[in-house]
């Protein structure tokens, strides 16, 4: 079972937009991603405002910064 992670993002960006396609088929394949906005923490957007989309593991705060594809992700999990 992979680790659940979090996506921290915003509505209307072009790029976490774009993160969320790459992610959606390893949900399909039981990945758990919480989607974080941002916009709704001053201390998550003063960590991530200029880095999203980012890409966190729930169990060991390990990041991955977009850019970022499928296979990265699935190195990134291991």
């Amino acid at each position: 079972m992979p680790p659940e992670c979090q996506l921290f993002g915003t509505l209307g960006c072009h790029l976490c937009e774009l993160a969320e396609a790459e992610l959606m088929p390893l949900v399909e394949h039981g990945l758990m991603v919480e989607l974080v906005d941002i916009a709704e923490s001053q201390e998550l957007f003063e960590t991530y405002g200029l880095r999203i989309p980012v890409l966190r593991r729930v169990d060991n705060g390990g990041e991955l910064g977009w850019p970022f594809d499928a296979e990265q992700v699935v190195a990134f999990l291991r």
